[in-house]
């Protein structure tokens, strides 16, 4: 029997999988914010607006992203543990301490990898 592909799928005798796609919230790209304010996080705990973590829509609390700012070069490597950001066109939100290390006032443009 002859495997052949079509269009994202693959029939393999007589069974329709679905190949899976790399998880685009693995590495985006798009406008970063930061916000400061808040009591605690989504996962539970007390916010540090000086804290090296970050809000993302869907990577798992405790997942390690590197962010880079694209207009200067910096980079950080923040923890997900809230979730947001809640504005369209947003693809993270970082605490106050992590967009101060990039160099960060208001929004930016910025680059995301997870980090194993």
């Amino acid at each position: 029997m002859t495997i052949k592909p079509v269009r994202g799928a693959v029939a393999l005798i007589g069974t329709v999988v679905t190949l899976a796609a790399h998880s685009p919230a693995s590495a985006q790209s798009g406008a970063a914010s930061w916000y400061a304010s808040g009591h605690r996080t989504a996962n539970g705990e007390h916010f540090n607006p000086n804290g090296m973590t970050a809000a993302h829509r869907s990577l798992p609390f405790g997942t390690r992203v590197r962010v880079e700012n694209k207009r200067n070069g910096r980079s950080v490597v923040v923890r997900i543990n809230d979730r947001g950001p809640f504005v369209r066109g947003r693809i993270i939100d970082l605490a106050k301490g992590s967009a101060r290390a990039l160099g960060m006032g208001g929004t930016t443009y910025v680059s995301l990898r997870v980090v194993d």
